[in-house]
């Protein structure tokens, strides 16, 4: 019995082990561009290239990385829930084609939004050190905004302006989700910066599977309040 018990509880872990790595495989794999270019600006020596390589990477951030995140939201969406997945890159091509189109447009609205304060936050840092810690939690807030965002679109089928208020909404309305998301995505980072292997194989999987958990809370707790 327990030898049973034992091989289905290892059974159940090495389940899971591999789709927190398949999904973070595919999820690279389609941003392969992006992440070119991101070592390229790591390893410039020039200044001008660094700037250079801006360019082709604000381009390609909503069409690449936006849709490429929502399909992996939309995946471990299906884990949480407990839905039963036809095959890993199946469901995650299917949901990479169905929302394409909404996540392309968050992304261009999202991205010019982060251009805007990257730009912002370079000036005030050089500048005026308080508005420069202001920007940086501006950053802060942007950031758990982004990541609700595609919880919302993972979750939700609704047009993308009330998608992105609605996104709003929840970053302002609940700060303890915002804060939650803050504190396990820093934690993950910091420790992936540490083991150089999680980076490339499980980081972002994991950031997604719990931060689409915490939301998914949240949403439990909001229907139960109003049924």
């Amino acid at each position: 019995m327990r030898n049973s018990e034992f091989a289905n509880g290892l059974y159940m872990i090495s389940e899971w082990v591999m789709r927190f790595l398949v999904i973070n495989l595919i999820w690279l794999l389609f941003n392969l561009p992006i992440i070119f270019i991101v070592v390229s600006m790591i390893f410039a020596d020039q200044l001008n290239i660094l700037y250079l390589l801006l360019v082709p990477l604000v381009i390609l951030l909503p069409i690449l990385l936006f849709p490429a995140t929502a399909a992996m939201f939309a995946s471990v969406r299906d884990w949480v829930m407990g839905k039963e997945n036809r095959g890993l890159f199946k469901s995650y091509w299917n949901y990479y084609r169905v929302n394409y189109k909404q996540s392309l447009l968050g992304g261009i609205i999202l991205t010019t939004i982060w251009a805007i304060w990257g730009l912002d936050y370079y000036y005030f840092s050089q500048e005026n050190i308080i508005l420069m810690f202001a920007f940086v939690i501006l950053g802060v807030i942007l950031f758990s905004y982004t990541i609700n965002f595609f919880s919302i679109i993972a979750h939700y089928d609704m047009g993308l302006g009330t998608m992105l208020k609605n996104t709003l909404l929840i970053t302002i309305g609940s700060p303890l989700l915002s804060f939650s998301i803050l504190i396990s995505s820093g934690l993950i980072l910091i420790i992936s910066s540490k083991v150089w292997f999680l980076m490339p194989f499980f980081t972002w999987s994991i950031l997604a599977f719990i931060s689409f958990s915490a939301f998914y809370r949240l949403y439990i707790k909001l229907i139960t309040r109003h049924s």
